[in-house]
């Protein structure tokens, strides 16, 4: 079974950063995807940001230039370093993953509010 931890969450003044982690453990064996997705009150969950085991990013066009994406493929970590936070990025953030063994896990999720 895979558990996957995030942290790295809080509150934030606007324009200010935040860095989230999120490691996999237990029977993640070869992830070839971690994503980063988000839920706002009253709004669906969407894709925030997403890395292949083969490189390949993406990011929602609300995020691009200010959010990072990265992985550890040492630690089975993913990083979502967030710059220039707007009040608009307030939501849950949760990670997700998919493995050849262990399959599909998403983590507990970490509020991130972005207020003056």
């Amino acid at each position: 079974q895979v558990q996957l931890v995030e942290s790295g969450g809080g509150l934030v003044q606007p324009g200010g950063s935040l860095r989230l982690s999120c490691a996999a453990s237990g029977s993640a064996v070869n992830i070839y995807y971690m994503g980063w997705y988000r839920q706002a009150p009253g709004k669906q969950r969407e894709l925030v940001s997403s890395i292949t085991s083969g490189g390949r990013i993406a990011y929602a066009e609300s995020v691009k230039g200010r959010f990072t994406i990265s992985r550890d493929n040492a630690k089975n970590t993913v990083y979502l370093q967030m710059n220039s936070l707007k009040p608009e990025d307030t939501a849950v953030y949760y990670c997700n993953i998919e493995a050849v063994v262990g399959g599909s896990a998403w983590g507990q999720g970490t509020q991130v509010t972005v207020s003056s």
